[in-house]
């Protein structure tokens, strides 16, 4: 009987690992955690597990490295981000962060044979994916890998195409993509005594194919 119960707790320990889905891969400089029901803020630590409601808060120069399932989040310097939700149903993970502020990488990776509902929403925004690599701060969104639909508080949502970028804004909620942006500030102030300003060519904002929002990387 004394020989079975280590073995019990040998199994229980690895059923336990096994359910654990989300944890802390790596991290640089000052991650700490707050747990579900917790007011209080401890040291994170590498290969700790992540509870739902569980929030995540990097330091000046600091970031961490956190395993969603089959998904990879990189969380950057001065960040704070809840992870809400994460479970497998039917083959398929569901990830759901709210990000306060700050900014993230993530590298949404579906399961073999299933895939993925991965969403991040800031105050204003939401994005959500199915299989992709993207950086997000809750206002712009850069897209490296796949499609990412962005959604704010008017109710108005695009898709984001590889190498695009999206600019959302905070009070309005609309989201509008990059070349909109850029149309906006080439537009010249209307002279005085002119009912309307001269129209832009075609050839001023870069063509884009159906699907593809933004004028690419150099969104900062």
């Amino acid at each position: 009987m004394k020989k079975l119960i280590p073995l019990m707790l040998l199994i229980c320990i690895s059923v336990s690992l096994s359910a654990q889905t989300a944890f802390i891969r790596d991290l640089t400089g000052t991650v700490e955690v707050k747990l579900p029901g917790s007011a209080e803020w401890t040291l994170a630590l590498i290969g700790q597990g992540i509870e739902n409601q569980t929030v995540i808060s990097t330091g000046f120069k600091s970031t961490a490295r956190i395993g969603l399932g089959n998904s990879v989040l990189t969380v950057q310097p001065l960040t704070r981000l809840t992870l809400e939700q994460i479970q497998e149903a039917a083959s398929t993970e569901q990830v759901k962060l709210y990000l306060q502020t700050g900014r993230v990488r993530a590298d949404v990776t579906p399961p073999s044979g299933g895939k993925v509902d991965f969403t991040v929403r800031s105050p204003s925004v939401t994005a959500s994916v199915r299989g992709t690599s993207f950086e997000f701060d809750g206002q712009r969104l850069w897209v490296e890998e796949g499609r990412v639909h962005v959604s704010g508080g008017d109710g108005t949502g695009v898709y984001v195409g590889a190498g695009h970028a999206v600019v959302s804004n905070i009070e309005t909620g609309r989201t509008t993509t990059a070349a909109e942006t850029m149309r906006e500030e080439l537009t010249p102030p209307i002279p005085v005594g002119i009912g309307t300003a001269p129209a832009i060519p075609a050839a001023s904002v870069p063509d884009q194919e159906p699907g593809d929002f933004g004028v690419g990387p150099n969104w900062d």
